[in-house]
């Protein structure tokens, strides 16, 4: 049974998102406390987060920048506040995988965490003559049909997004993407301020696929243009 931590310091909305995921079969977790939130995610597994932003002692993005610090890969989902986007894009910023306004359905709660937990398992046993679909850039092989992806023959972990956001590098080898076209087309995201999502996201994913990250053979920055996959040289 699948483990989820419901953080939020609104006691009606973790009884309605506990009633509505335990429907569901997921077995769930509750705190009100950031701090208490913040130790529960680092001490026990967890296969999904739902984190208000607004928490006693922590506040969700701290939580959510802590725990990536902290290698806690765990897919988080971020509740905000319906007339601050400024949460939203902190949020995605420092590695939460998804966000939410308030009010929202508990339907909707339940397709996001099913839409992000499809890219994180395998599809199950193939048929022979249904091979993976496989993507190859150096000692870089990518598994789209089980979301796995290694280094060197090394598996390593991404998160939902990091995952995506190596696919469509991948799947453009050689081609230079601006940050604009990857804010649309990874996040669905249409912001025209200085937001830095995309960089942020871009320093996770080199940590784990290069062996230098400060200098990238595979992700490489195009001064200013934006990035480039490439195959090293």
């Amino acid at each position: 049974m699948k483990k989820i931590l419901v953080v939020d310091d609104e006691p009606s909305i973790v009884t309605l998102l506990t009633f509505n995921l335990e429907k569901e079969g997921y077995r769930v977790v509750a705190a009100a406390d950031g701090k208490e939130a913040f130790e529960l995610a680092v001490a026990e597994p967890f296969d999904f987060i739902i984190l208000d932003v607004m928490l006693p002692s922590m506040d969700g993005i701290e939580i959510t920048k802590k725990l990536r610090q902290e290698k806690v890969d765990t897919p988080i989902l971020v509740l905000t506040a319906k007339d601050d986007p400024i949460d939203r894009i902190l949020g995605l910023e420092i590695g939460a995988d998804d966000y939410l306004t308030k009010p929202f359905s508990p339907r909707e709660v339940v397709a996001r965490i099913k839409a992000i937990s499809r890219r994180l398992e395998p599809r199950g046993v193939r048929e022979e003559d249904q091979p993976a679909e496989m993507l190859h850039v150096g000692q870089i092989q990518a598994d789209l049909t089980n979301y796995q992806v290694s280094v060197a023959g090394k598996k390593i972990f991404l998160t939902p997004k990091e995952f995506e956001l190596l696919v469509y590098f991948m799947k453009r080898k050689g081609r230079v993407i601006d940050r604009d076209t990857l804010l649309s087309r990874i996040w669905n995201f249409d912001f025209d301020g200085q937001s830095r999502i995309v960089d942020v996201h871009i320093s996770h994913l080199r940590e784990k696929i290069e062996t230098d990250p400060k200098q990238p053979k595979y992700l490489v920055t195009v001064r200013g243009f934006g990035y480039k996959f490439q195959e090293p040289e």
